[in-house]
């Protein structure tokens, strides 16, 4: 399972509604769970910033992790960006076999 992260910005309208708010992550929640049931969630944040939020998880490839972006953007995310992070140690390591 590869890391990623998620960076979702929400709309105006969906700020707009505070009450749904909470109500609106826990279908956005369920609904990951049902269409991508390999996405093991670590985290979730609140964050300051360009986005509104920022949740890192684990799934087996890009593909599911684009669903996780899209399936973000139908429950009102104005943007949603899936991005790989690669581990520090493997990072070094692909650094160490370019200049060797």
């Amino acid at each position: 399972m590869s890391t990623y992260i998620l960076v979702t910005k929400l709309s105006s309208e969906s700020l707009g509604n505070l009450d749904g708010i909470e109500e609106n992550g826990t279908k956005w929640k369920r609904t990951i769970e049902e269409k991508c049931p390999e996405v093991r969630f670590i985290c979730h944040y609140s964050i300051l910033g360009p986005y509104d939020f920022l949740s890192i998880f684990e799934a087996p490839n890009e593909q599911v992790a684009s669903k996780v972006s899209l399936i973000s953007m139908s429950f009102g995310a104005q943007k949603a960006e899936s991005w790989i992070a690669i581990p520090y140690h493997d990072f070094i390591m692909q650094i160490r076999d370019l200049t060797e």
